[in-house]
């Protein structure tokens, strides 16, 4: 019998009976992150997940052609609910706790590295590039521009700021110093980046 991997627990395959598409998906989410938040992406394989959710390879298959699409939609569902944006009614105070959980995730558990694999992938991989953006990117930028959005209707940020050119000044330096490591990803980096783009870097 093969060896089970430590932290995840492994349960037998349910029956064939038809169940609900969303209760399906919800146990192939719950697997994959299962996997990916305590291995990484080497634990990753169809055949893993089909036995940890119950679901069937063709089933798999049918939804994900790939692992890289398996991954990046069970990561995102993994993370999403530590990585929603809070609406306290203070913008900055938001960001920032967003932009933490962001970087404790990807500097902390194998997710981060399983995302700056992925996207380094996704350079030479079509079919993933396609998949990244759907799965993933599009959607975090969806969440990030709405909440900007919000923030610049009550007067909070400047109502000519394009919302999606300040994702990519907060979460593009994140990745930036994920993918090529010259500096760290701190707090005190986090704390700079909100401060420099609210407080400005001009002298008055």
């Amino acid at each position: 019998m093969a060896k089970q991997a430590e932290g995840v627990d492994e349960r037998p395959a349910r029956g064939r009976g038809r169940r609900p598409a969303d209760e399906v998906r919800a146990d192939v989410f719950r697997a994959v992150g299962e996997v990916l938040l305590t291995e990484g992406i080497a634990g990753l394989t169809f055949e893993r997940v089909a036995r940890l959710s119950g679901v069937s390879k063709t089933t798999l298959y049918k939804w994900w052609p790939s692992k890289g699409a398996l991954a990046l939609d069970g990561y995102f569902h993994a993370v999403e609910q530590t990585l929603a944006f809070e609406d306290t009614g203070d913008i900055r105070a938001d960001l920032l706790h967003q932009l933490r959980a962001f970087v404790r995730i990807m500097t902390t558990t194998p997710a981060g590295r399983v995302v700056t694999e992925l996207v380094g992938q996704s350079q030479t991989d079509e079919d993933l590039a396609t998949a990244f953006r759907t799965l993933y990117s599009s959607e975090r930028r969806r969440l990030a521009g709405e909440r900007l959005a919000r923030a610049r209707e009550q007067g909070q940020i400047r109502a000519d700021v394009d919302v999606q050119v300040l994702v990519d000044q907060l979460w593009g330096a994140v990745y930036h110093r994920l993918l090529i490591p010259d500096e760290p990803v701190t707090d005190d980096f986090v704390v700079s980046l909100v401060g420099n783009l609210f407080d400005g870097i001009a002298r008055t």
